[in-house]
């Protein structure tokens, strides 16, 4: 009894190790891009199943909600070398974006809904805020001192991203995917056809086929409350608000997470550092495809592309960053007290 209970606290030990936990932070990555390789691509016109999309929910949230556990392991923890104030923010912006993450899902899987705008939105915005504000922390507390090459770099990311982001909000812009035909319009002449007199001309009668698809999707949506079409209704005229600070808080972002990896070059904490930026560079990525299929599907673009697997990632490097960050600060405090206690 006594040696499988300490074969258990063993296991458990080694399970819930920094070592135990980046490897299923791995793991977990290659699951997902499993995953997505092998089940992302349909045969052109047929959706994707649901099993499949609640699949991708399944990974991106999974990630998300271990990675805010993690930063909240890092709060609690006073030995943290960063601050506990940075992994509190870094913290919430994970968790806001996992509960972004939610609802977004109950809106598109249960009611059938893609409103231009809604309540995970403002999540989402919450979750850019507190990341942003976990970032500049943590580049503070470095006391960033960059020289010219460094700046040029930082300007580079800066004009890079901005001017992707432009023409991810409008393809358009720069004519690489040159102008929308014009639609022809065609005007009908009313002919002067003799019909035979007291015969009036036949009616035409609009077949079912040439109905507007709207009604269609009238139908799928009844099954959501009222008081969320509502909501939907008087956010809307804010989706090009919410898009423009979408596209400047993902530039934002890149532009730290350039900072981030400057500033933490070489040294015992850079690992964790690099995971974070990375993090970022991944969430840009994947929000960049994301906004870029969505216009070039005029806004019918289904949710499950295959370079959404970089959600994924970003929540799997936030949590081995917070993890590493965990394993080096406590480790560096416990050498301090051995050498301590040794020249005692």
């Amino acid at each position: 009894m006594g040696s499988t209970s300490q074969e258990k606290s063993s296991l458990s030990a080694t399970l819930f190790s920094s070592q135990g936990m980046v490897i299923a932070g791995i793991v977990w990555a290659v699951l997902a891009l499993l995953f997505f390789l092998l089940f992302s691509v349909t045969v052109q016109g047929e959706e994707l199943p649901l099993w499949y999309s609640i699949g991708t929910y399944f990974f991106e949230l999974g990630a998300f909600l271990a990675a805010s556990l993690v930063c909240y392991r890092n709060w609690q923890s006073p030995q943290m070398v960063s601050g506990r104030n940075v992994w509190l923010c870094i913290g919430l912006g994970v968790f806001f974006y996992f509960v972004g993450g939610v609802l977004f899902g109950v809106w598109e899987l249960a009611w059938n809904l893609d409103p231009a705008v809604s309540i995970a939105d403002g999540f989402y915005v919450l979750s850019y805020l507190f990341l942003a504000t976990g970032m500049i922390l943590a580049v503070v507390s470095k006391r960033l001192d960059l020289d010219i090459s460094q700046w040029l770099i930082l300007f580079g990311v800066a004009l890079v991203g901005t001017t992707f982001g432009m023409w991810v909000a409008s393809p358009n812009l720069f004519g690489l995917l040159g102008a929308p035909e014009p639609v022809a319009i065609e005007q009908s002449v009313p002919t002067t056809a003799a019909t035979a007199p007291g015969v009036s001309a036949p009616k035409v009668e609009k077949s079912s086929a040439q109905t507007s698809p709207e009604t269609d999707s009238e139908k799928e949506t009844s099954s959501a409350p009222l008081w969320v079409e509502a909501i939907d209704s008087k956010l809307e005229p804010l989706a090009f608000g919410f898009n423009l600070f979408y596209i400047i808080g993902d530039v934002f972002l890149l532009i730290l997470a350039t900072a981030l990896i400057l500033a933490f070059w070489g040294g015992r904490f850079s690992q964790s550092w690099r995971m974070i930026a990375f993090a970022i560079f991944s969430l840009y990525i994947a929000d960049m495809y994301f906004k870029w299929a969505d216009s070039r599907g005029s806004g019918n673009y289904e949710s499950g592309g295959l370079l959404e697997v970089f959600f994924v990632f970003t929540g799997v490097l936030f949590a081995v960053g917070a993890i590493l960050e965990y394993d080096i600060s406590t480790r560096s405090r416990q050498s301090r007290r051995s050498r301590r206690t040794a020249k005692g």
